[in-house]
């Protein structure tokens, strides 16, 4: 049980400090999941995020979640999923009891407007440490350039491009002999 505790009570304190979604949130999280806790490996983390980014929901949520079915099983998963949901419950409970009346007033419009461009820092820093980890050779940069090709000028579903990719790489790693990264 403490453990369950303590998974809630750090995801918990995640879900406080997170902004953006679930692409700002992958630098915090490898800080406090790999660096901090050791409860996942650099390698583990990405995968998780990945498959999160491919399944329904909310990344930040099934990233946690395949976390804390690592360590705990299911209810380690329910006790990450809820610690990291329920301070976005709380503060978007309190965001839309007072948004209606002060949305308008120039301070919290310039706010949000900060918050918007901190929030793609978050994003960059998390798509450079992501990947200085993943284009690691020749393949994968043409991998990466191909993608963000289609991602940037085409309406290909993510998801396409995220089982695509996928598939392009086994295949291409496979045959090669090469060890994946």
């Amino acid at each position: 049980m403490k453990k369950l505790w303590k998974l809630y009570t750090v995801f918990f304190s995640l879900g406080m400090c997170t902004f953006g979604g679930g692409y700002a949130m992958l630098s915090l999280l490898q800080r406090v999941v790999v660096e901090k806790y050791h409860w996942a490996t650099e390698e583990e983390l990405m995968d998780y995020y990945a498959i999160g980014q491919c399944t329904p929901g909310i990344i930040a949520i099934n990233t946690s979640t395949f976390i804390g079915y690592k360590l705990c099983g299911i209810p380690g998963a329910i006790a990450t999923a809820l610690g990291f949901l329920s301070p976005s419950v709380v503060i978007i409970m309190v965001i839309a009891a007072f948004m209606k009346n002060y949305a308008s007033l120039s301070i919290v419009k310039h706010a949000f407007a900060g918050i918007r461009i901190c929030v793609c820092v978050l994003i960059l820093d998390a798509v450079i440490k992501l990947g200085k980890k993943s284009i690691v050779d020749g393949v994968s940069i043409i991998i990466f350039l191909v993608i963000a090709l289609l991602a940037v000028f085409t309406n290909i579903s993510t998801v396409v491009l995220v089982v695509v990719s996928g598939v392009v790489g086994y295949v291409i790693y496979r045959f090669r002999g090469a060890k994946t990264c």
